[in-house]
């Protein structure tokens, strides 16, 4: 701002001493230089630097002006360019009226600048007209919250209305909520005359609006208490709007995959939608955390990744319950029974894509550190088509297995004597 202040003021000092010069050596230039007016061309060029010179004193006097009252230097700014190009014109009058020209100047500029100005006057004189319209109608007033459909579903609160602009203050944009975020919006007047309009505060003794809070809970719950909660805590937040309109809260259902919708309906001032919402939601899910009868559905999500890896851990956790150990294939010794290879091949890719469900069975050989397999010969080759290096394996060392707890079997049966069996499986 101080440089533009020092450099206007410095304009303004070189025009002043021109216009000096001009003056004063027109006074002595001869009268056989007289130009069409009687003046010569010093003292025209004086004029014109006159008229610059009084443009950049005002504008230096303006931006003084807002500095002092604390107001943005761009305002400031902002009208010296008016300043300047109203000093311009009238600079260039002066040029014609010395020249004599003056008439001839005006009737070429009433011809094209009027056939101009009326083209590029289109939108500021509709958008005058539509400001006359809303002040002697008034579909909205200065604190109505409108709404334009077709601008983007443009929300806000009316701030001013005047000759030009429409000034909204935003409601919502910034946040998924219908508060005013103080974001201001200049709609063009012109434009009132092709958009849709809502006013949700059409009458200021009525400015409410129907709004719902949703309730989502499971199909055991008891729907009656449900209903009481939301009921009360609709009742105790809106108490003052049920005296005034007289219009109850009520509760609508609907019913999907998960459970029930309990939509609670309340009427609601339009600029504190979002504050009522807020109460009310509060005191129902307190209540609802309070209450032993009521659950709340919440959606399940399956993911086949996710149950895969569940379950080979839960085989993983129960392998390493029941005594299970990693032994290296190449000291497995398998019996003479033959594998069909087409049950090979089927078997390994199911083990490639679900794991060894199941161990094998093995004993050991003496104390070779080998072992001998007893059960689980086609796990085993399958194993050995997909590569592995070692396998899930049950150690069994004394001809019987530990007994396992079976309800209804009591605890004294005993171990139980293993009974030949098809290793193949």
């Amino acid at each position: 701002m101080v440089k533009e202040t020092k450099r206007t003021i410095s304009f303004m000092l070189i025009y002043l001493s021109v216009a000096a010069s001009g003056f004063i050596g027109g006074r002595y230039l001869p009268q056989e230089y007289a130009l069409g007016s009687g003046k010569n061309i010093l003292q025209v060029i004086g004029m014109a630097m006159l008229v610059l010179a009084c443009c950049a004193m005002l504008s230096v006097f303006t931006q003084l002006h807002f500095a002092r009252r604390n107001r943005p230097a761009v305002e400031g700014l902002m009208l010296a360019r008016i300043y300047w190009l109203i000093a311009w014109f009238v600079a260039i009058c002066a040029v014609a009226y010395g020249f004599g020209v003056l008439g001839t100047f005006g009737t070429a500029f009433s011809m094209f600048g009027g056939m101009l100005l009326g083209w590029s006057l289109q939108a500021p004189v509709s958008g005058f007209a539509a400001w006359i319209l809303v002040s002697i109608k008034r579909p909205f007033r200065p604190g109505d919250r409108v709404q334009f459909p077709t601008l983007a579903s443009l929300t806000g609160d009316v701030m001013e209305i005047g000759p030009m602009y429409t000034v909204l203050n935003q409601v919502g944009g910034a946040i998924a909520s219908e508060e005013a975020v103080g974001r201001h919006v200049l709609v063009p007047n012109a434009m009132l005359f092709g958009q849709v309009i809502i006013n949700y505060t059409a009458r200021r003794e009525a400015s409410f609006m129907l709004d719902e809070v949703l309730l989502r809970i499971t199909y055991d719950s008891d729907w009656a208490e449900a209903e009481n909660i939301l009921l009360a805590a609709a009742h105790e937040v809106t108490e003052d709007i049920i005296t005034i309109t007289g219009d109850k809260p009520y509760i609508r259902a609907d019913s999907y995959d998960y459970g029930i919708i309990l939509r609670l309906r309340y009427k609601t001032r339009v600029k504190d939608r979002a504050e009522t919402s807020y109460k009310i939601t509060k005191r129902v899910i307190e209540n609802v955390q309070r209450a032993q009868t009521i659950d709340l559905a919440i959606p399940f999500v399956y993911s086949y990744r996710s149950g895969h890896d569940k379950r080979v851990e839960d085989a993983r956790r129960g392998a390493s319950d029941a005594g299970e150990h990693e032994i290296e294939i190449a000291r497995i010794k398998g019996g003479s029974t033959c594998v069909d290879p087409e049950d090979v091949d089927q078997l390994s890719i199911s083990i490639a894509s679900e794991g060894l469900l199941q161990p094998i069975v093995v004993k050991p050989r003496g104390d070779t550190g080998d072992f001998d397999i007893l059960a689980g010969e086609l796990r085993l080759e399958a194993c050995k088509r997909l590569g592995w290096k070692t396998v899930r394996a049950i150690i069994h060392g004394s001809g019987t297995i530990k007994p396992m707890k079976i309800p209804g079997v009591p605890d004294s049966a005993g171990p139980v004597q293993m009974e030949p069996f098809d290793k193949n499986l």
